[in-house]
Parts: structure tokens; sequence; C-alpha cells
């Protein structure tokens, strides 16, 4: 029996006991197996790995056609053979349309990014600025997220600092109020926002419900793209008031025309052909990429970001632009104008899904000629110089890298080091972190938080650093499945998504299987030897990544806890693990370093790998502070109160305006709980006995 030909094994509880399970079809076998009910219908297809990761996503306009290209089994990249041997399995949506397959498509790889798609690393959404009208007087705001007040919103702004900069300036220029409305409400006198020119206080009446009107419809003007027109009227005002000598208020207005005569000289570009797009620009050098996306909204330039989107060697550019831009505008409103020094791949087929995202026609444009073309070319030289940055900025991390590994004995340039520290106030709040670095800098999105009970370590912070590592390792051993006396115990303070499949063996793991990526909905083209690549580190396996070098902020007596956590585990001589103590007087420059089983040593106090391990030790110790403090905040804000059932915001009101505060109330007498308005005499026996029979 040919492979095309097996039955699919049926799961093994169904099995006869006496009956030898069938060997699991694996790779081409289980591609052709699903190929052959296919219909020839548009749909969107995953491939399955052995562990239930989805390796890649991708579209077709014929599923049975498509897949049937992985089927043959040949005319394959080095990466797409790779894929076809990983696949375990396969699932299948069919869908009506093409165009419902890309957006379908678009939204599985941005919910599951499959290693061997083009990714787009970055999901922050982009501010905008807001004038609130839900209030008599309209407040001026930055705003993230979904648009649930009325109002009028203006963007996207690239960034929080350009937001930032054009409201510091627009409220130079037009004084409208960015208070809350509970601060507005309770203002007797002006702020100092109206002390240094920046608001008109209309909270306190200094200015009139007419003329803040004004100031708010000129404020739309400007942001709606009607700078010009807004200037010269407000010139011509100047002119007018200084004649009739209404000097201040001649100054106001050429104050005004000041402002925002800057902004515009800040923006730079600022095109007359369009007044809104999008404009992309890829720089493709050495197999990394930048893409470049400049905002044009309202004739004005509203900043840019730059882009390193995450793809294997062997795609093209047309396959990277149009990928990036589907998984863009996944989330995100399309202008009607999208202007890309590349054409996209399926150019008409994406600009048909935009259309229905954005309810009206989108154009994806590759100007040739004209101050459209100027533009895209200003792009994508910020690309090209984005992209040189950050290959500059790789290559001096990679020699630091290699500092690491030779300052610690590392058989190869670590990808994953892990930096740990704690943080309590005799023993409350306690917290401990865990920071990520790699070759590309730090992994926020993998930094991790463990809060820990006080029987953890009964203020002990040797015993906190050992409970923090053991809590950390013994969720990595049961993410990778290996058997540990540990695994089972109670975890906090972090999250994880999808799971390691790498084994382990002798002292340290093997490097996990290269991961080069085809472009989303395309079969991956090239020949490109990966033998020697690695995979990512910091891919979706959050706690089951296994770490290079672990780095203890503290001693000898952290690492020894650290070591008997390991120890423990079974890991004590499969995990690097060093610490950094700070020098003595606690001077930066005089740090100790401790590696079991050798005597402390020093760094020059001028070696770059110094300045780096330094880096990483204050990074670590920031983020345990301000998670601390975070932690203690938030215990401040608790009432005890707030854990006696019965009591809602009125009672609860009630009761610290007659007591003053919690302490006051659980010092109350019950006759005195009993004659506060809206608490009977079961509730006020509740009250008393939570803080006289509840000793905590």
């Amino acid at each position: 029996m040919s492979g095309a030909d097996k039955p699919i094994t049926p799961p093994l509880e169904h099995l006869p006991a006496e009956d030898a399970p069938t060997p699991v079809m694996k790779g081409i076998e289980a591609i052709r197996d699903t190929w052959k009910r296919l219909p020839m219908k548009p749909g969107v297809y995953r491939m399955i790995g052995a562990d239930g990761e989805v390796l890649y996503v991708g579209k077709a306009k014929s599923l049975k056609n498509r897949v049937g290209q992985y089927a043959q089994g040949r005319g394959h990249t080095n990466a797409i053979y790779r894929m076809i041997h990983q696949t375990m399995s396969m699932e299948v949506i069919v869908t009506a349309t093409e165009t419902e397959a890309l957006l379908l498509e678009t939204n599985m790889i941005k919910r599951l990014r499959p290693r061997y798609n083009v990714l787009m690393r970055d999901d922050k959404s982009f501010p905008f600025i807001a004038i609130r009208t839900d209030h008599v007087t309209p407040v001026l705001q930055k705003h993230r997220g979904a648009k649930s007040f009325k109002g009028k919103f203006y963007g996207p702004f690239a960034s929080a600092g350009a937001v930032n900069r054009t409201l510091n300036t627009l409220q130079k220029a037009f004084l409208l109020r960015s208070c809350s409305d509970s601060t507005f409400s309770g203002r007797t006198r002006p702020c100092m926002l109206y002390q240094i020119k920046r608001c008109s206080a209309p909270c306190t009446g200094l200015v009139n419900e007419g003329e803040y009107a004004a100031l708010v419809k000129d404020s739309m003007d400007f942001l709606e793209g009607r700078s010009v027109e807004l200037q010269d009227r407000l010139a011509v005002e100047m002119r007018e008031s200084a004649e009739k000598l209404e000097f201040e208020h001649a100054a106001r207005l050429r104050n005004r025309i000041r402002a925002l005569a800057s902004v515009r000289a800040s923006q730079g570009i600022n095109p007359h052909t369009f007044d809104e797009a999008d404009v992309f620009a890829l720089h493709v050098e050495g197999g990394q990429s930048c893409m470049q996306v400049f905002f044009f909204r309202a004739g004005q330039n509203w900043g840019n970001r730059a882009y390193f989107p995450r793809h294997g060697g062997e795609e093209t550019p047309e396959d990277i632009m149009g990928a990036f831009i589907a998984q863009f505008y996944d989330d995100r409103e399309p202008p009607k104008l999208i202007l890309s020094n590349i054409e996209p791949t399926d150019r008409e087929l994406l600009e048909e899904a935009l259309c229905i995202r954005a309810e009206c026609k989108v154009e994806i444009r590759k100007p040739e000629r004209g101050e459209k073309r100027e533009i895209v070319d200003a792009v994508l030289l910020n690309a090209r110089e984005a992209l040189g940055r950050r290959m500059a900025e790789t290559g001096s991390v990679a020699k630091l890298l290699d500092g690491v590994a030779e300052v610690f004995g590392l058989s190869q340039r670590p990808e994953r080091i892990e930096v740990y520290d704690n943080s309590h106030i005799q023993g409350t709040n306690a917290l401990g972190a865990m920071i990520v670095a790699g070759p590309e800098g730090f992994t926020k999105n993998q930094y991790r938080k463990f809060n820990m009970k006080s029987e953890e370590f009964d203020g002990d912070d040797f015993a906190m650093m050992k409970a923090m590592i053991r809590r950390r390792f013994a969720r990595m051993l049961s993410e990778r499945e290996e058997p540990s006396p540990l695994v089972g115990e109670g975890w906090e303070g972090g999250r994880s998504d999808a799971q390691s499949s790498d084994s382990v063996t002798a002292d340290r793991p093997p490097p996990p299987a290269p991961a080069p990526q085809g472009a989303g909905g395309a079969v991956a083209d090239g020949g490109v030897d990966f033998s020697k690549e690695r995979d990512e580190p910091e891919r979706d396996s959050k706690f089951g990544a296994w770490p290079d070098l672990v780095l203890i902020d503290g001693g000898d007596g952290q690492l020894n806890a650290a070591l008997e956590a390991l120890d423990e585990l079974g890991l004590k001589n499969r995990i690097t693990i060093a610490g950094i103590a700070k020098g003595v007087d606690r001077d930066a420059g005089r740090e100790r370093f401790f590696i079991p089983g050798k005597p402390a040593f020093r760094l020059d106090e001028k070696s770059p790998v110094l300045y780096y391990l330094q880096r990483l030790r204050d990074e670590a110790h920031r983020f345990a502070i301000g998670a601390h403090r975070g932690k203690r905040s938030a215990g401040i804000a608790k009432n005890p109160l707030d854990e006696i059932g019965g009591i809602g915001p009125a009672r609860k009101r009630a009761l610290l305006d007659r007591f003053g505060s919690a302490r006051g109330v659980s010092r109350a007498a019950l006759a005195e709980l009993e004659a506060v308005e809206g608490v009977n005499k079961e509730l006020a026996k509740r009250i008393y006995d939570f803080f006289h029979d509840n000793k905590r």
C-alpha cells in the first residue's frame, strides 16, 4: 500500500487492547492523506507539528492545488523540506472567497505566530489625539484603544512622543484644557497650566463658552489640515488687534501663529498632492529587512516607525511587503491611499481585503514619478539607514556576547541570558523578577514577575532566591515534559503561550531545529542552507526556553541558594549559572563575579563586557523595583472593608465618613456600627466579627 493510501491512525484509546498501535503518519504522508479529501475551493490551511505547534498558515485560491504542491515532495527549498518533514497533521478551513481566506490567514498568523511565516514583530497600538465632546467644555487628550466616548479622533501618530510634542504645541496655541472632568469640576482657582499659558482656565470662567468654543474649532481646523488657512486668518486678526491698540490680544495671536508654524516645521515632509496616506518602504540586506512606515494625515507628517519583520532568507521583497501590509492592517483601519516602494504580492487581492475592512476604496500604489515618488524615496532612505544602524548594533552586541561566552566558559555565543533579582521591604510585598536578553537586546515580552509568599522565604533573601529559581525551572521542565521531583508545584507571576518540544540530552540541550519562515500565504522559494542557523530563542515558548546563561544579582549566598534549587530539580550541572555582586562600597566597575567551583574574580573596569553585564544587572534591578512599587501601591489602595460581604461603595463611604478610616471602623462598638445609615443589625454584626473574631 502506498503512503498516500494509508488510513489515518485512530486515537490510541479507541484501539483494542490486544492490537499494536499503527505508526503515526508524518511529513509528506500526512500531507498527502489530507490532500486526498480537499476541495477545489478557497480557504486557509495550517501545518501542525508534533507537539501541536502551528508551523505555517497559508491561504489558497484552490486548497486542492495548493496543498498538492507540498504533496509532490520535490522542487522545494531547504526551509520547505524542513517544514514538510516536521508536519504531523493539517487543519483546513474552507471560505467563500479568496479575499475571506486572506483576511482569515492574516488574523491567524498574528494570533498563532507560526515559525515559518513572515511575522510583524510589533503589535503595539498607535496613539491618537482626541478632543472629547461629551462634556460641555471639550478636553484635549492623548488616546489609545477603543473609541468608546463621543469626540473627534486624529491619528494615528507613530509614537507617544509624537503625540506629546503635538499636544504640547496645541496647548500653547489653543489653550484647551487637558484635565479630567473631576479635576475640572473641583477647581476654584486656575491651575499651573494657566499660569504658564497652556490653558485658558475655563474651569473658573476666565474664558467664556463662546470664546472657548472658538478655540476648539480652531484646533479642529488645524488637526483636519486647514492649518494654512487658519494661520492666514489669525494673521489678519493679529493685525486688526494691533491697529486697535489691543496689543495684549495681538501678542497672544502672534504666539499662536508661531506655535502652529513650529509644528509644521518640525514635521519635515508635508505633501501637497495628497492629504491622507501611509507610506511603506522596505529595504533588504544580508538576510535582514527593515520596513519604514510614515503616517500622513490632514496633509501633515504625523511621524514614522521602523519595523524589522521576521522571515527566512529566501522570501522575495514582494512576499515580505504583501505579508507585512496584510498583518499591519489586521486590527487597524487603513487609509484610502497606501504608497510603497515595492508592489506587494497579490496586490489586487490585498486591496479588495482592505476595502472590506475600511468600507471604502483603498488603493495600493507604487509611484514612478512626482512628489509621491520623492516621498517614497525619502522613506526608503530612512529604512536603509535604520537597517544599517540595527546591523551595526547587532554586530557590536555579537562581540559583547562572544566576550560573555569567554568570561563564563560557554561553548558558544549565548542566545538567551536570564537575570534574576528580588525586592521586598522587611519581607512584605515580596516580588522576584526575571529579565531576558539576547542578540537583539532586551526581550521585554518575556520579562516575568514572581509573587513570593512569606512562607516561602520568611524574610530570608537567600531562601527567596531559591524559591524563585525553583519555581521558574520547575515550570520549564513541566513545559518541556521532562520528569522533575518538583513539577506541579504552584507557580505565579507569569503566563505561558506555546510549549517547547526540544529534547534535552547530556549536559546541555542541543540547539533547536532551525526555523526559516515562508511568506504569508506563499510557498517559500530559493535554496539556502540553514544547517548552522538557530531558531529564535524568544519564540512563543516562554518558560519552556532553555537559557544559555543565568545571572543572579548577588554574591555567594544567592548563588548557592540558586544552585540548591537547581540541584533539587536535577539541573545543577546542566545550567550555566553565575552571580554578580556589587563592588566594594557598591561602586560600579568593582563588581565581583562568582562561578560554582571557582574563586571570585573581577573584570577590568574599562571592559566593554563589564559594562554590558552591568546593564543587564541594572535592568533586572529596575524591573524588580518597579514591580515591587506597583505591588506596594496596590496593597496600599486595598481596604479591609472590601473583604466583607454586603459592603458596597455606598455603605463603604458611609462607614468611612462616620469613622474616618478602616482602623476607626475596626475600633467601633457594635451599637455604633448599627447607627450608620444603611447598616442593619446583621451587617453590623458581620463587620464587628470580621475585625474582632477573625484576627489576621
